[in-house]
């Protein structure tokens, strides 16, 4: 029995194996929402027997202390992690039975000191953060990058030795920030890898440099989700409640952007639920001990929100509010853009998706750099209209923008690709 578990917003994979006939499963890198494992266990008609954890995750928060304190599972990881929870140890070249499948383990340090792949069966490999399906993992999260690259050069060099047919699925797919090309496809082979997957073709020092010199952003995140991690079980949150008002707290506007133009709350950050990477995002622009209130159109929309900020350790939600706001936001479409002469336009995307789509004439200035200080270059007496690849993190730039006074206008609907090519 196998189930593949994939959260699109932070691009996470996480895994059910085990012996439909035996009735016996273990859990592979849960998230903190753990409901949808002990549903899926149920349907399937099998008990989860344990936790196995491929490394301590810095992306995200792991599951694995809720299955410990609601479920009383044990929980397996390498020493090297150092937990400070209590675990069973793995090693490598260990095999662990559930129920008549056969897991090996296979350590393969690089993204993490401690970090294990899974070998099932000799069908499939769990590879977690190691071997990514057309890339390798990110080696700078939480260790020296040359360290780590070096490490993870060798790791994925091991993994690619197994049998061609052996069945690839990754710890991420496109979407999270722990590698730089990965692909939007949630398994592949080991064959399939060897002959195309740009780690494996990389000799040792150009990976080892191109490592070095990563420009993906790091979430301000990490080493909190890394202490939480590792440190002592985290138990469930209390569900969201609904409020009659913001009461004077930071409003986070997860609503569509086109709803939060129309109204919103006096000073919101907008963060689109909808606009991809959501709980990324959020993360790069929120204050971890800072309280928020939730601004979103329906009860679920609330909820997957506060489950997404939840997974990245912000757990500070006061609670949450619906309806309109007596602020508007002004936006415009690539249409109206591109008939404006002689105006100020920001560019918020990263710095690799400048250089691969420059937009000439644009002060350029990432979206998460904007809640700590204005962007030099603006005039503030004059309006600023704020631009990126889609609309979410422009409308996004646009509202930190008037937090701090200015007059910024979204560009929605298409991004700097649409106007370059309307050139």
């Amino acid at each position: 029995m196998f189930r593949q578990f994939v959260d699109d917003d932070l691009g996470c994979g996480s895994y059910l194996v085990g012996d439909a006939d035996a009735g016996e499963a273990v859990v592979v890198d849960p998230a903190f929402g753990i409901e949808q494992y002990v549903e899926a266990a149920e349907r399937e008609g099998v008990r989860i027997t344990r936790v196995l954890e491929t490394h301590t995750h810095a992306d995200h928060l792991s599951g694995h202390g809720r299955f410990a304190l609601e479920h009383a599972l044990p929980v397996s990881i390498h020493p090297l992690a150092r937990p400070e929870y209590s675990f069973d140890p793995l090693a490598d070249g260990q095999t662990l039975r559930i129920g008549g499948v056969e897991l090996r383990v296979l350590h393969t340090p690089g993204h993490r000191p401690e970090h294990c792949a899974f070998v099932v069966g000799d069908e499939l490999v769990l590879t977690g953060d190691s071997l990514f399906v057309g890339d390798a993992a990110r080696p700078d999260l939480a260790i020296d990058a040359r360290e780590g690259a070096a490490d993870l050069h060798r790791s994925v060099r091991r993994l690619a030795e197994l049998s061609e047919s052996v069945v690839v699925y990754p710890g991420h797919v496109s979407g999270s920030l722990c590698g730089s090309n990965m692909s939007e496809e949630h398994s592949s082979s080991i064959g399939r890898e060897r002959q195309t997957n740009h780690a494996l073709k990389t000799k040792l020092g150009d990976f080892v440099e191109e490592s070095a010199s990563l420009t993906t952003p790091k979430p301000p995140t990490t080493e909190r989700l890394v202490a939480l991690n590792r440190g002592p079980w985290v138990e469930a949150r209390p569900p969201l409640r609904e409020l009659r008002n913001a009461e004077g707290a930071l409003v986070l506007d997860v609503r569509p952007v086109d709803v939060f133009a129309a109204g919103h709350e006096p000073g919101a950050i907008s963060v689109a639920l909808d606009g991809g990477s959501f709980a990324t995002r959020a993360a790069f622009v929120l204050d971890a001990a800072e309280a928020v209130v939730l601004h979103a159109g329906s009860h679920a929309e609330a909820d997957e929100a506060s489950r997404l900020l939840t997974a990245v350790g912000l757990f500070e939600q006061v609670g949450f509010v619906r309806g309109d706001g007596s602020e508007q936001l002004q936006i415009v479409s690539i249409p109206e853009f591109e008939r404006l002469r002689d105006v100020q336009v920001l560019d918020v995307r990263e710095e690799n998706e400048r250089e691969e789509h420059p937009l000439p004439g644009a002060v350029a200035v990432p979206y998460r750099s904007l809640r700590v200080a204005p962007p030099v270059g603006i005039d503030q007496r004059r309006p600023v209209y704020t631009i990126c690849a889609s609309g979410a993190r422009a409308t996004l730039a646009a509202s930190l923008l008037v937090r701090q006074g200015f007059d910024a206008r979204a560009v929605v609907g298409g991004g700097v690709e649409d106007v370059v090519a309307g050139r």
